[in-house]
């Protein structure tokens, strides 16, 4: 079994809501982590993102000045930062499949609906830490891979062949988390 050093890992958290924030921060801490930032809206989020380097932002969708998705395309633009492939957890009560979608599309690596619970959150840390997903560089969009699954099995079009896409893979976070013991 793999072995998880959260205390490893730089967390920042942004969500307008401070007693969410708490319970996000009491979880990470409960897990291990020391080092997790907070940020109440998405200005301050990407203040905080830009100051702070964090391994994993976590963060709400809708907050005030600007939202989770639009935090999301700033920090995933290439060149715009010093690292546009963070792992970005989404953290909403809106769990429309729309919503789903619209947040893979802007380049969000996990999704997460509210109310959290201690095991959903670990699984989705685990799963950006463990899993790492590659970038996928096209005109349109950069992000991590929205294909989870790369079976042989798939029938449809093959769009992205057309697309001249550019396949990043990016350095895991286990290697930084990987415990001594």
């Amino acid at each position: 079994m793999i072995r998880i050093d959260f205390n490893r890992l730089r967390f920042l958290v942004i969500d307008d809501n401070a007693h969410m924030r708490r319970i996000v921060r009491t979880l990470l801490h409960g897990f291990g982590a020391r080092e997790v930032y907070e940020a109440e809206d998405g200005a301050a989020g990407l203040e905080g993102f830009t100051h702070y380097m964090p391994d994993i932002v976590i963060t709400d969708w809708s907050m005030p000045i600007f939202d989770g998705l639009e935090l999301t395309s700033m920090i995933r633009q290439p060149g715009a930062n010093a690292n546009p492939y963070v792992a970005i957890i989404m953290l909403t009560g809106h769990s429309e499949k729309k919503r789903v979608l619209e947040s893979r599309d802007a380049g969000v690596t996990e999704f997460l609906a509210k109310p959290i619970s201690a095991k959903a959150l670990y699984q989705r840390i685990l799963n950006v830490v463990v899993n790492p997903r590659p970038f996928i560089k096209t005109k349109t969009f950069f992000g991590p891979d929205r294909r989870r699954n790369h079976g042989s099995s798939y029938v449809g079009p093959e769009r992205r062949k057309s697309d001249k896409s550019e396949t990043i893979r990016v350095q895991p976070l286990l290697d930084k988390t990987k415990s001594s013991v």
